[in-house]
């Protein structure tokens, strides 16, 4: 059996150190315009791209660089560049779907993974980008029985990448979809002049919309507020037949998201693929993992999705999260002091009480998540006390057996309310 990899989002150094923390077997991440979350902030510089690939390397995770925009000929030259920066930093491979970028990946000795957008679905696709590529990203739309299909026929055919081992197949396993086809939309072109293909989709698919007469101008909101909005895909209910079908790689979406959400859903289905190898997979170890992944972003689950050949008429409602659970900001770390196993945190927002629950992030802590015991201050004397609550604008001490770091963020985490 080929090693399953659990590959998670990374958009900064706090959810890469979330991924490698949660056990991810490799994370992808992008760098400036050339990925397809040009216009989000959440990006890495290509200065990062060494320090990136030691972090992973460190963890034994492989860093992809996400290259998968269109590119025009003025660009080319920039991309290039780029890509010798990877080879250099040492990334394992790069994520593409146009031919120039696979190409000039190809000429510089880069491991290449074809993307999505380049809607690979049937096996046919698969014996051309063999070619050039060691990994294919399956297009979403594909049905589980024709993922077996293909990638039967690699083994049959004993069909190899460059680096001479069998071709793996990936597919997304959870996360956001989009109305257009493996990604492919027009709506932001035609709307915003900005290309959905390009990295810059304004996500108008996420909005509500009214129809308008244009004879009478009579208007009417459409019942469904959100009709091009998709519920997110889940497939923890089925993880146990995508990993019998001998799929190789389980992406996760996200490189918009916070550490939380990086950190919840990688570790949910790493231990779920785990569990389908160990013979350990349940009914309700699926109950416990779904509960956990409705704690953190979501905009509903569809589970199974294409893979199932349910139909697509799953709208999520909604135009943003369905958590259950969210954050507000409370204030940072001081110090932590190793010996007690305790940080100090300045409470810039709220008050602090025993019970409460908390996170702390930052670049290199990742996360940390718990339940506050209980907290302590001190008096007017000077004197460290245990209280119930630590009021706005004092120190509270914390016992938090993780290492924290000075000026890591600190929020407090409570149940939302769902309207």
């Amino acid at each position: 059996m080929q090693p399953l990899e659990i590959m998670a989002p990374a958009g900064s150094y706090e959810s890469l150190a979330a991924a490698l923390r949660a056990g991810a077997d490799s994370v992808y991440f992008g760098v400036g315009n050339y990925n397809m979350r040009a216009r989000s902030t959440v990006n890495f510089q290509v200065g990062d791209l060494p320090k990136v690939a030691r972090l992973c390397h460190a963890c034994g995770a492989k860093a992809y660089l996400t290259c998968n925009i269109i590119v025009y000929d003025e660009e080319l030259e920039g991309m290039q560049e780029l890509l010798e920066r990877a080879k250099e930093a040492g990334i394992d491979a790069v994520i593409a779907a146009d031919p120039a970028v696979i190409s000039c990946a190809r000429r510089l000795g880069l491991e290449v993974h074809i993307s999505v957008q380049a809607n690979v679905c049937n096996l046919e696709a698969v014996r051309h980008y063999a070619a050039m590529a060691d990994v294919m990203v399956l297009a979403r739309e594909l049905k589980l029985s024709q993922i077996k299909h293909i990638i039967d026929g690699i083994e049959r055919e004993n069909i190899c990448g460059p680096s001479g081992q069998r071709v793996r197949i990936e597919i997304f396993a959870h996360g956001a979809l989009c109305i257009g086809i493996s990604g492919k939309c027009g709506m932001s072109l035609a709307a915003y002049n900005r290309s959905a293909n390009r990295g810059q989709c304004y996500q108008l698919c996420r909005r509500k919309y009214r129809v308008t007469d244009t004879e009478t101008g009579f208007e009417m909101d459409i019942d469904n507020q959100y009709i091009m909005s998709p519920k997110d895909i889940c497939t923890i209910r089925v993880i146990d037949q995508l990993v019998d079908a001998g799929i190789s790689i389980f992406k996760l979406e996200g490189r918009g998201r916070s550490e939380a959400y990086v950190s919840t859903v990688t570790r949910v289905y790493k231990e779920a693929v785990n569990a389908c190898r160990a013979g350990q997979w349940s009914p309700e170890r699926v109950a416990a993992w779904e509960a956990e992944l409705q704690q953190v972003f979501n905009r509903q689950f569809w589970h199974g999705g294409y893979y199932l050949g349910e139909e697509w008429s799953t709208w999520s409602g909604c135009s943003n999260s369905l958590a259950l659970e969210q954050r507000c900001h409370l204030g940072r770390v001081m110090r932590w002091y190793a010996t007690p196993q305790v940080a100090e945190i300045r409470l810039e927002a709220d008050a602090l009480s025993a019970g409460d629950k908390i996170e702390i992030t930052g670049p290199t802590t990742g996360i940390v998540r718990l339940i506050v015991p209980e907290v302590r201050a001190d008096d007017e004397n000077g004197i460290t006390r245990t209280v119930g609550t630590v009021p706005k604008g004092a120190h509270a001490l914390v016992r938090v057996e993780t290492k924290v770091r000075h000026g890591d963020k600190v929020y407090l985490v409570t149940r939302r309310k769902l309207t």
